[in-house]
């Protein structure tokens, strides 16, 4: 049984050994037995049942049978590893791995490490190495093995832990622009929200102030309505009063051709005249009409008074304006460097202008208490008072002589004085308003005023009467002046215009826009070519008197610019503040320079005829001196 026993062992192993599909029990019983001696093939025959129970398993007949007289052992071994090997290659073919990657070898993992790493110089170490003993027969390739399957799962693991960390870095980024677009959005929100509430609580408050005003306008309705009726019969009271004088002037009339006939003598009969009663005066029938008498009263009068006076004539060959070769003769640089002088107190109010005399040292200054000084330089002793108008005084002009003075007043009038005597030779009146400008035509035989009552008049000073009236600006004329020896107006009005006039027709000539507020004051500098013009904004703007074009604009503002004028050479402009600054305009190089002196609003500014001094006036009644 021993020898029954032995014997198909040995022959599995061998078996199992060429095909090498042992098993590992058996593979281990077969390495713990020696294996010495010759095998060879012995038929054994096995009964069903045998006494110690041992289960033999069946081996399956894949088609291997043994050609009947051939019982070589080494052609039955071949033949066997031969359809072992046909049978693997066809289980490769068959049977197909689960997974598709193929497990990764020791060789290949420890370079992929080593690369990863960056441990280049390592890597041909091992390379080397590596490949030296498999050339040598060392080491095999096969015998090496796989990398275990936990290896390739951690560093697929790792890659993948690196991807979500960086993709959870990317969406902590997105979150936090996230985060930020959040807030800066909430502050927009809040902003418009305030923004919101405020312009519904204006809007809300202009809707009570406009409630508030309809009912103050419909509480004038009444007072308007109670004006008009004591208007209408203000105008019958007015009406009878006309014809209550017609009819006194009718009975004058008759009177006075009763004198004169009865003086005559020339008739016996004498016309009764009797007084009619009140009642029978109003159907009485009348006689000339009040108008007739008015004109005819009039022309008596005016025939009268102009038997030795002619109206004037405009000049017009005038000598070349004399400014201009003075200009070009004065080189010597312009002065900025004024220092405050002298103060003098002259004025119980605000002092509204200042002129110098065109011959000698002597200025005038003008102001809001009614009157006018004329004061000697450099001491400042006041040589002359005017005081014959009955409001503010706004303007005055010398003569270009320099032995008359035009004042302008709020009392709607012009006056002419005589400075030799002192007293007022001529009034001109005919403005509807305040008159705030006047000034003087080269040939001193024309005086031209500008009014708030949107007009201005050239006054003949020879015929002593209106000339010409110059209609055209919507609003309040606020400065005149005539160009140097020419017959040209220039005008500056509240509504944000300046216009060029011919003083011989009253025609608007041009008009230049440019300003956005109210025009104070506009001068012409000593050679003509250039207007200068300030606003209640503190604008100052230079034109091109010749193109009509604007030049350059400086705004010194917010404070109003209430007066501008040019030093003797026109390259330095002053400008009265209403801030109390006086700003100097270099025109050469553009600078702005400020003289800081006056503690209130300065009015009025001008230059010596010299250019070393400059006086101006403020609203606390004094002229200061720089120099």
């Amino acid at each position: 049984m021993a020898a029954q026993r032995g014997m198909p062992s040995s022959a599995l192993q061998v078996l199992e050994e060429a095909l090498g599909m042992g098993l590992t029990d058996a593979r281990d019983t077969a390495s713990a037995e020696p294996t010495e001696g010759a095998y060879y093939l012995e038929q054994v025959t096995i009964t069903e049942a045998s006494e110690d129970d041992y289960e033999y398993e069946e081996i399956p007949d894949d088609n291997f049978s043994i050609p009947e007289g051939e019982e070589d052992l080494a052609k039955a071994i071949q033949m066997v590893q031969e359809q072992a090997t046909d049978t693997h290659i066809l289980e490769e073919k068959t049977d197909l791995p689960s997974k598709h990657v193929a497990p990764e070898v020791i060789e290949d993992f420890l370079c992929n490490f080593l690369m990863r790493m960056g441990m280049t110089r390592t890597l041909d170490c091992f390379q080397s190495e590596w490949y030296e003993f498999i050339q040598k027969g060392v080491t095999e390739v096969r015998d090496v093995g796989n990398v275990p399957d936990v290896y390739t799962q951690n560093m697929l693991l790792e890659t993948e832990n690196k991807n979500l960390k960086k993709d959870l870095k990317h969406y902590k980024q997105a979150a936090d622009k996230a985060r930020e677009e959040l807030l800066k959005t909430q502050k927009e929100r809040d902003f418009h929200r305030m923004h919101h509430k405020r312009t519904v609580q204006e809007k809300n408050k202009l809707i009570n102030d406009l409630k508030g005003l309809k009912l103050h306008y419909a509480s004038y309705e009444p007072t308007i309505r109670v004006l008009h009726e004591k208007h209408h019969t203000l105008l019958k009271q007015k009406m009878l009063t006309s014809l209550q004088r017609d009819r006194a002037v009718k009975q004058i009339s008759r009177v006075q051709a009763t004198l004169t006939y009865a003086e005559s003598g020339c008739s016996n009969s004498v016309p009764e005249i009797r007084a009619i009663p009140s009642r029978e005066k109003e159907n009485a029938p009348e006689g000339p009409t009040q108008n007739d008498l008015h004109e005819t009263r009039e022309q008596d009068k005016y025939k009268t008074k102009m038997k030795n006076k002619m109206d004037s004539k405009f000049p017009t060959d005038m000598q070349p304006n004399p400014n201009l070769y003075f200009c070009k003769e004065n080189n010597r640089p312009a002065k900025f460097d004024y220092k405050l002088n002298n103060i003098f107190r002259l004025h119980s109010l605000p002092v509204s202008c200042i002129a110098i005399h065109p011959r000698k040292d002597i200025l005038v200054s003008c102001g809001e208490d009614h009157i006018w000084k004329l004061v000697g330089l450099p001491k400042g002793n006041v040589l002359l008072t005017g005081c014959s108008h009955t409001d503010w005084l706004s303007n005055c002009c010398f003569h270009p002589s320099g032995n008359k003075l035009a004042t302008a007043s709020g009392d709607t009038t012009v006056k002419l004085w005589d400075l030799s005597k002192g007293n007022c030779i001529l009034t001109f009146e005919g403005h509807g308003h305040a008159v705030w400008s006047c000034t003087w035509h080269t040939c001193g035989d024309f005086v031209a005023s500008s009014s708030l009552d949107t007009t201005s008049k050239i006054w003949d000073v020879n015929s002593e009467r209106c000339r010409c009236t110059l209609y055209g600006h919507t609003d309040s004329v606020n400065s005149i002046e005539f160009f140097p020896y020419s017959n040209t107006l220039l005008t500056g009005s509240a509504d944000k215009s300046l216009s060029l006039w011919d003083a011989r027709t009253g025609k608007c000539e041009q008009t230049l826009y440019g300003h956005m507020h109210s025009i104070n004051d506009a001068t012409f500098a000593p050679r003509g070519h250039i207007i200068a013009s300030c606003d209640s904004c503190g604008v100052t703007k230079l034109w091109d008197f010749r193109k009509l074009l604007p030049i350059v604009s400086i705004d010194t503002g917010p404070s109003p610019g209430n007066e501008v004028n040019f030093d003797s050479s026109g390259r330095v402009l002053a400008q009265a503040s209403g801030n109390g600054v006086i700003h100097l305009l270099d025109l050469k190089s553009g600078e702005i320079h400020k003289l800081m002196g006056h503690e209130n609003e300065a009015h009025t500014v001008v230059f010596s005829h010299d250019g070393d001094s400059l006086f101006s006036g403020g609203s606390d009644g004094t002229v200061r001196k720089w120099s």
